[in-house]
């Protein structure tokens, strides 16, 4: 009798295992297979419309980032303003400053400033004496509220290419009208500003600092 109950309980036990071993360690989490969306890969994103970039992204639980889904809507903003690119436009100048090249583009508007497809202010970061070089020439002639200004500029740093920016702007006001030379030339926005860093000699520490001299 002792036998059989002993038996009874070892094949008892034995099932409560075997059912044991099928449930899963984690009863409360969920595998749910990723879904990819065809389209919204980083360098697609830029070629579709910025609500199905975002909505793309929500779907696919990646995190929108603002700042990218600005960036996009600028650019295609700036590229439906100038059709055909910049050298196509007809009111344009190019500055430059140090190893600074801007080609600056104006249009009637509202005072907008874009730089390279990014606000003006993000662009120069907010260093209030270089967004006031790019301001300079529109404020001579009182027309900070009249037209906006699409900017292209590479090379050197972010003071050379706002002084760059400058004499662009100053250039494509003498193609809106030439009555605007006397202003602009009396508070020197039309000078080319030639100055560049001078070159390093062999043999020197810097373009003129030579090595100290010992005598002993």
């Amino acid at each position: 009798m002792a036998t059989s109950s002993l038996s009874s309980l070892t094949i008892a036990f034995s099932s409560s295992l075997s059912f044991s071993s099928h449930v899963s360690p984690k009863p409360n989490a969920l595998s749910l297979p990723r879904i990819r969306y065809p389209g919204t890969a980083p360098r697609l994103r830029a070629n579709l419309p910025t609500a199905i970039v975002a909505a793309a992204a929500v779907a696919a639980g990646e995190a929108v980032l603002e700042d990218e889904i600005e960036g996009v809507s600028l650019e295609k903003y700036v590229k439906s303003r100038l059709p055909g690119g910049f050298a196509a436009q007809r009111i344009i100048g190019t500055g430059r400053r140090k190893c600074a090249i801007a080609r600056v583009v104006l249009q009637e508007g509202t005072g907008k400033f874009v730089i390279n497809y990014r606000d003006a202010k993000e662009y120069l970061q907010g260093n209030p004496l270089w967004l006031q070089y790019i301001k300079t020439p529109l404020l001579t002639l009182g027309f900070e509220s009249t037209y906006d200004v699409f900017v292209k500029a590479h090379g050197g740093g972010l003071s050379g290419q706002a002084q760059a920016i400058s004499l662009g702007i100053a250039r494509a006001l003498l193609k809106v009208s030439e009555n605007h030379r006397v202003p602009l030339r009396k508070e020197g926005l039309l000078t080319r500003d030639s100055r560049v860093v001078e070159r390093k000699k062999v043999g020197l520490k810097k373009a003129r600092k030579r090595p100290q001299f010992s005598k002993r």
